[in-house]
């Protein structure tokens, strides 16, 4: 074995692999611009890759907590639910308090190095390991291009939860986003008091913005940098930003509405997700013990006190509660937190009662569900061969693998061939300043022809057939996606059981006022189409007409209305199940401290408590919220030196 990993350095290093940030030429012949790399090379640097990257794989492992199992009766001061983005922050900061003791509960199991390659985020998806793979219930008014009109919906069970399936994008919203919430009653939520702490969350490696100390974190667990490679089309996506006269921003700055590069949780070429952020440099500290593979079954509530005093789960067939002296935090999700509280007899009491459950407290637990929606059928083909196709990636006499396995470098850094993306404001195309209501999203490859993104989002025979005949094109894709739907669904249960998924109704364009403005979100995007930067390329939109929409004239709003209610793609951002108000607020489940109405020692901090969606991608916001909540909870219990101003 050694003589083997020898020879395979040796031939690696004389792979004439092309560097990241070189200047591509005007015509190409692969990505980097250059067709002369020696295909046996790449096949021979793919060994010494694997070497190194089972090496690397094995690193992670042994950087993971320990499962521990509890015994029945145990007693910890703080009991987290769910090992997800805002869990692992939560137990992490916890345990930094040493006299406490903590107990991380995880549906899933470890994290691996496999999943943390950029580019395989949609195909993480596949696995129902690490994938709750939730489905909405069936519609005839949105995803009607989904096997049995039903959209998936994911949510990663696994150390790290979703952050370990998303896209990475790491976005924070706009400045209006947090005063509305403070605006509705949810005093310490406005921006002003929330900007600390996404500051305190990040480590900005983004050169340009590590001076900008009034917006940028340099000291924090999370990573955030740029993917360390860019598609050609990706710069003229910018360039044709800028020809409408868009700025190029920092979208997590002082101003939202412009194009930018994505700003991603990468360190180092791979995916930084919760666990690998909080829970890694936390690993050695003896009072904080993770249990794996332990499905949470209900909240412990003294009917007498009105008191969470701990939780029943099960693992490996056995039934198993534990207790917490001080609080219970759910961290489950949209839809995992909701779900808990019902099944613990906090939520519509007429609903709980007809499946058969005693009602603790009588609340609106499941209402108000939010999503950012996007339409998925924008297209373009190009005359180069310079965007991402799965195939290519992962074709072996390519570099792309090597150069990956060797460096973490190239284009499978790019976290989901997503790459950049332009916050507008449809109703006022003028302004440069507050709140956007439509993200254009682009992906430096083809949505239409991609051979694994309609099998993982569920589309069904006849959109596959459809769009197969791009499957051997170069192309890119933008997605319009809806940021302030007005829109609300539900989330109710179908039975008293935790293994039985909640009816999930998203509601999608319910609003006619949506539809209308992601029509003026794919105007936008057609637009893009046609600038100069991106016809440099030909770019050709791939223009289909959708089952259903045949008798509607093209580029009506009634052929755009069909085709949005046909290819409707969630974006993952399932939030305000749980929704965050004063207690005087009769739809608020949880107040400002988000301790659950009417209930002592339960506290929920996820997506679930945003009383209104933010306009941006999720993941950071849930974050800042756990951050804000670990801080809460040190402050009431008397461990924070310095009080919340």
């Amino acid at each position: 074995m050694p003589k083997l990993f020898r020879l395979f350095s040796i031939i690696a290093m004389i792979v004439p692999i092309q560097s990241d940030r070189q200047s591509l030429p005007n015509r190409y012949r692969n990505l980097y611009g250059d067709g002369n790399i020696s295909n046996l090379s790449n096949i021979f640097g793919i060994g010494i890759g694997l070497l190194n990257f089972l090496q690397q794989g094995q690193r992670y492992l042994n950087q993971e907590i320990p499962d521990t199992t509890p015994e029945f009766g145990d007693v910890y001061d703080f009991v987290v639910v769910g090992a997800g983005t805002a869990g692992a922050t939560i137990a992490a900061r916890l345990s930094e308090i040493p006299q406490t003791k903590i107990l991380l509960i995880e549906a899933g199991s470890n994290e691996n190095f496999l999943m943390d390659i950029p580019i395989a985020a949609h195909a993480l998806q596949l696995s129902n390991d690490i994938n709750w793979d939730y489905r909405t219930k069936p519609s005839n008014r949105y995803c009607l291009g989904m096997n049995n009109n039903s959209c998936k919906w994911p949510r990663g069970k696994v150390m790290g939860g979703s952050s370990v399936l998303n896209y990475m994008i790491a976005t924070r919203g706009a400045a209006e986003d947090y005063d509305r919430w403070a605006e509705m009653g949810n005093e310490g939520w406005a921006y002003k008091d929330v900007l600390k702490y996404f500051k305190k969350l990040e480590t900005i490696d983004i050169p340009e913005l590590q001076s900008d100390t009034i917006y940028h974190g340099t000291k924090g667990p999370l990573h955030i940098s740029y993917p360390l490679f860019r598609t050609p089309l990706a710069e003229a996506f910018l360039k044709a930003g800028k020809e409408l006269r868009y700025p190029l921003i920092d979208y997590n700055g002082k101003n939202t509405i412009g194009f930018a590069y994505l700003q991603s949780t990468i360190m180092n070429g791979t995916r930084m997700s919760s666990n690998r952020a909080y829970l890694y440099p936390a690993r050695d500290r003896n009072n904080l013990h993770v249990t794996h593979r332990s499905m949470v079954r209900k909240v412990l509530i003294d009917r007498r006190t009105n008191r969470a005093i701990g939780v029943e789960f099960t693992k490996y067939g056995r039934i198993i509660s534990v207790f917490a002296r001080k609080e219970v935090i759910l961290c489950a999700g949209a839809i995992g937190s909701p779900q808990l509280l019902m099944l613990s007899g906090i939520g519509p009491a007429k609903h709980l009662r007809k499946l058969g459950i005693d009602v603790v407290r009588n609340a609106p637990v499941g209402e108000n569900l939010m999503d950012h929606v996007s339409f998925g059928g924008l297209t373009w083909t190009v005359n180069a061969p310079v965007a991402i196709r799965m195939q290519d990636m992962i074709n072996p006499t390519n570099p792309y693998v090597t150069d990956f396995l060797i460096r973490q470098s190239g284009p499978i850094t790019i976290p989901g061939a997503c790459e950049a993306l332009g916050f507008i404001d449809t109703k006022h195309p003028e302004k440069r300043s507050g709140l956007p209501d439509i993200e254009l999203l682009f992906a430096g490859g083809g949505f239409k022809g991609d051979i694994i993104l309609p099998i993982v989002m569920g589309f069904n025979t006849q959109i596959h057939q459809i769009w197969n005949k791009y499957s051997d094109q170069y192309g890119w894709s933008i997605l319009p996606m809806l940021l302030k739907p007005k829109s609300r669904g539900r989330i109710r249960l179908l039975a008293n059981d935790v293994n039985v998924k909640p009816e999930i109704v998203p509601n999608y364009f319910d609003d006619p006022e949506d539809v209308e403005t992601m029509i003026a979100g794919i105007k936008a995007a057609l637009k893009i189409g046609q600038t100069k930067a991106m016809q440099t390329f030909g770019s050709q939109l791939a223009n289909d007409t959708y089952p259903g929409c045949e008798n509607y004239n093209y580029d009506s709003y009634a052929y755009w209305e069909c085709a949005v209610r046909t290819i409707s793609c969630t974006i993952y951002h399932f939030s305000g199940t749980c929704k965050m108000g004063p207690r005087k607020d009769p739809t608020a489940v949880v107040d400002p401290k988000l301790k659950v109405i009417g209930i002592q020692g339960l506290r929920i901090a996820d997506a679930s408590i945003m009383p209104e969606i933010i306009s941006a991608h999720t993941n950071i916001p849930v974050y800042m919220i756990a951050e804000k909540l670990a801080d809460m909870v040190k402050e009431e219990w008397g461990y924070l030196k310095k009080p919340l101003s």
